[in-house]
């Protein structure tokens, strides 16, 4: 039983990993192309 939980969590903390990982290479981009981070969203050509 303690490996199944184990499985879920270790699943999980991959997933919300992914997640800021994703997160961070949208922000990278977003500032490569000169738009500004807000709110989770890229605003194009913001100053």
């Amino acid at each position: 039983m303690f490996r199944l939980i184990r499985l879920v969590f270790l699943c999980f903390f991959a997933f919300i990993a992914g997640v800021f990982f994703e997160r961070n290479g949208q922000k990278e981009q977003c500032a490569s192309t000169g738009g500004d981070w807000s709110d989770g969203y890229c605003v194009a050509g913001a100053s």
